[in-house]
């Protein structure tokens, strides 16, 4: 019933064309071909059987139409086709007329359908084997086994252009996960990448900006001293290491820029900080009006990632340190080799709460111009990003043993094994 419901079923206009519209015009003109080609066998070759009368072409016919349907409907296709082509066969016509036929249906629900169909219908060819050779007589069976043999090779060709269309499926759908395991990475790297070159803005420009502002301070005071007690020796070199401060801040921005516009042609000014610019970052501490004690143990090189880890976080613990214990904290710093880690310490004995922000009445701004109103800041959170991105940990908080604020770290001290 569905075959002659979608028989009867009005074409859609050319603008409302479906993908089983497409299949079925496709299939009717394979059908019309075997059809001719039936015919031509019906009209040429020996007749093996009676010839065709006009209930032969109609048995004929019915087993050549349903093929316009076998793609969409290969199960009822096959039977129709079948039970035509049997009773075209009983009635003794040509029996090499509905072959092409026959072997299109029986290929269609091989090439379609799940393993268990195809292994049924081959039973049933053998099945039927037996039973003609039993009923019929040697002569009529060894015809019925040539027969036969031909549409076995039918449903074995069928099985395997259904395991290679299952084939290429599997390797199209590997492909494209493939694919879109390739675009999930890519943007996880862009992502890591984004929150990396955050980090080192955030670095840069934290401790850039807290060191310009603690300088213009001072050299802000020595201008407002009063004339007869300017020393402009002071105020000169004051703004001198303000000029300086700079110029090393351009060079890293640019460095960070190049990454970041992906230059591959220009390298960057110089390369990544390690533990030899520590002394840098003291100096530089000390000239905010910060002391500093550095206690540097790592005479053995370390990889470039933990050193560079190390710098930053260093400079980010001293940026804090200056920006909110104020420009004459005693700041610690150590940094020494234990085995295969690299431990860092930074304390001060400065006044700190918790996530490193200093409990500054509201409106009261701190020697670095931070009101407790300011939101939190991202310099604890990135130092812990930059630990843990090469493996290592940091933990920042109050000191236990006294005022102040105290930065500790772990990172590895050797290169990971490949």
């Amino acid at each position: 019933m569905s075959v002659i419901r979608d028989l009867l079923q009005p074409a859609r206009p050319e603008g409302e064309d479906d993908p089983e519209h497409r299949v079925f015009r496709r299939d009717g003109a394979i059908a019309a071909g075997v059809g001719l080609l039936c015919a031509t066998l019906a009209v040429t070759v020996e007749h093996d059987g009676g010839p065709l009368d006009a209930l032969g072409w109609l048995l004929l016919a019915g087993a050549v139409v349903p093929l316009a349907w076998r793609r969409l409907r290969p199960l009822p296709v096959l039977v129709l086709c079948l039970a035509f082509a049997a009773l075209y066969h009983a009635l003794d016509y040509t029996h090499a007329a509905p072959f092409a036929a026959s072997a299109l249906a029986v290929f269609t629900a091989a090439a379609t359908g799940p393993r268990r169909r195809t292994l049924g219908m081959a039973v049933l060819v053998v099945a039927v084997i037996l039973a003609v050779w039993s009923s019929s007589g040697p002569e009529r069976g060894v015809e019925m086994l040539q027969v036969s043999g031909w549409i076995l090779a039918v449903i074995a060709f069928g099985e395997a252009v259904r395991l290679h269309h299952q084939y290429l499926a599997a390797m199209r759908e590997r492909a494209e996960r493939a694919e879109r395991t390739r675009e999930q990475e890519a943007a996880r790297r862009v992502a890591e990448e984004r929150v990396r070159i955050a980090r080192d803005l955030h670095d840069l420009l934290a401790h850039t900006i807290t060191l310009i502002g603690v300088r213009a301070s001072v050299a802000a005071h020595l201008l407002t001293a009063g004339p007869e007690r300017l020393d402009r020796a002071a105020v000169a070199e004051t703004l001198d290491s303000i000029s300086g401060t700079c110029r090393d801040a351009k060079a890293d921005l640019r460095t960070t820029l190049q990454v970041l516009r992906g230059d591959g042609e220009r390298q960057s000014d110089g390369p990544l900080p390690g533990l030899a610019g520590l002394p840098d970052l003291v100096r530089a501490a000390e000239a905010a009006g910060a002391r500093v004690e550095l206690a540097l143990d790592a005479a053995e090189p370390v990889p470039q990632a933990s050193g560079a880890a190390a710098y930053r976080i260093v400079q980010e613990a001293l940026t804090n340190a200056v920006r909110h214990a104020g420009a004459e904290v005693l700041i610690r710093v150590s940094v020494r080799r234990d085995g295969p880690d690299l431990r860092i310490r930074v304390q001060d004995d400065g006044p700190a709460a918790d996530g490193g922000s200093v409990p500054f009445p509201a409106g009261n701004p701190s020697p670095a111009g931070k009101t407790a109103a300011d939101p939190p800041g991202y310099g604890i959170a990135g130092m812990r990003e930059r630990a843990r991105s090469i493996g290592g940990t940091l933990f920042a908080g109050a000191r236990e043993d006294g005022p102040g604020f105290v930065v500790t770290a772990r990172l590895p001290a050797q290169e990971a094994p490949r």
